[in-house]
């Protein structure tokens, strides 16, 4: 693992406008569960520490039309809020899946049990 390793999921309309969820990894002691809400080209990040040791995270994203509501879990029943954010943005349509990345030019193996793609419960 090197610092800023990642993987969570992704809404994205387009290159200027997305919404992302992850655990990055920083150091053997504590990672960071995240988002990141990139409007009109502007990001801004929030997260909280989290033990390193944690390999084990759920992530949900439901919207309301432009609105979305950010949770995560640690045992994939009971559910925290991470975020409520916006998209300026008008779309059509959303891209959405996982995704993983080392932004740092290294490689780490990473795993994903499921996906389900359903109608927002928000």
């Amino acid at each position: 693992k090197k610092q800023y390793d990642q993987c969570g999921l992704m809404v994205r309309i387009d290159s200027e406008n997305w919404i992302k969820t992850s655990v990055e990894y920083e150091t053997e002691n504590y990672s960071r569960l995240g988002s990141v809400v990139t409007n009109l080209g502007y990001s801004d990040w929030a997260t909280i520490d989290i033990n390193s040791k944690i390999n084990k995270m759920w992530y949900r994203i439901q919207s309301k039309k432009n609105d979305f509501i950010i949770e995560y879990s640690d045992d994939g029943i009971s559910w925290k809020q991470l975020r409520i954010t916006h998209l300026h943005s008008k779309f059509n349509e959303l891209n959405v899946g996982i995704y993983a990345c080392s932004p740092m030019d290294s490689t780490f193996d990473v795993g994903f049990d499921s996906y389900i793609l359903e109608k927002s419960k928000w």
